[in-house]
């Protein structure tokens, strides 16, 4: 079973990032885009403490890429940015790990990586 989990912080202001949008999608060897027809596995925001559960308690072996609206998110704030959202593609190998991807955020640079 894995159990996909994130957690987004605006390394701006140092606070979590509410209310960010993120789609979780079979990565198709290409830019994963919510009109990929078929592609999408699941969608939801971030909470008040900037972390969301998504998709289904196993996530088959694969691809995926996890977006992020952030575009969308430095909008609603007035804040300019570089990147009107963040892709990340990694591979689920089918042990059963629980993923955990977080990403710092801030207008114009993110990171990532792969918590626990």
């Amino acid at each position: 079973m894995t159990h996909l989990t994130t957690h987004v912080l605006n390394a701006a202001t140092g606070n979590p990032a509410a209310e960010v949008s993120v789609v979780l999608a079979h990565a198709s060897g290409g830019a994963v885009t919510a009109e990929a027809a078929g592609a999408i596995v699941a969608h939801g925001s971030t909470d008040a403490d900037g972390r969301l559960a998504l998709g289904p308690e196993a996530l088959e072996p694969g691809d995926y890429t996890l977006t992020f609206l952030t575009g969308e998110y430095f909008a609603a704030r007035d804040t300019p940015t570089f990147h009107p959202y963040v892709a990340v593609t990694f591979t689920v190998d089918g042990s059963g790990r629980h993923l955990h991807v977080p990403l710092l955020l801030s207008p114009f640079a993110y990171s990532t990586y792969r918590g626990s």
